[in-house]
């Protein structure tokens, strides 16, 4: 006999690669990780910025040396809020986030910080371009090279190692 009650189904749970419209194993890149990525993107700007107006504005750090510094916080800041909530469903174990935050450093910081220091050493250095200004210039210019690059390798499904699939949440050998 059929229930009188409310029919449940089980919702998918938040780290459900349903909940995010791929299939396991996916590195399509959907809309929603985009606009989740410009979200964190536009926070971690706040971030780089705001260190950089302290060291450079108020501390009187020299500018290439306080992007730098600000580059780091924001990457930093930018791989926590990745790991938590753009690539969420893309779980990993404690050793595979390690590598992860390697790889991040290696690519989108890589790609921050030479794009950054040479866009703003140009922009600042050669066309008097305010520092706060070339720097944002050099995030917009960067971000595009930083989305692919995560999505594909950086928060990549799973890794192969000894020639076998391991997924990324798989317990520490």
């Amino acid at each position: 006999m059929p229930s009188s009650g409310p029919v449940l189904t089980q919702a998918p749970a938040p780290h459900s690669p349903r909940l995010h419209g791929e299939s396991h194993g996916s590195t399509r890149l959907t809309w929603r990780r985009t606009l989740v990525f410009s979200v964190v993107g536009i926070i971690g700007i706040g971030v780089r910025l705001g260190v950089l107006w302290v060291l450079a504005g108020r501390i009187g750090v020299h500018y290439l040396v306080a992007t730098s510094i600000a580059i780091e916080a924001s990457v930093l800041h930018n791989f926590v809020w990745h790991v938590h909530w753009t690539w969420a469903d893309r779980p990993a174990s404690a050793a595979e986030t390690s590598w992860r935050l390697v790889r991040f450093h290696v690519t989108n910081g890589l790609v921050s910080m030479v794009g950054s220091i040479l866009l703003v050493s140009l922009l600042t250095g050669g066309l008097r371009v305010h520092y706060l200004v070339a720097n944002l210039m050099s995030i917009l210019a960067c971000a595009l090279v930083n989305l692919i690059v995560a999505n594909l390798w950086v928060f990549k499904p799973e890794w192969k190692r000894n020639g076998q699939a391991e997924p990324c949440g798989a317990a520490d050998a």
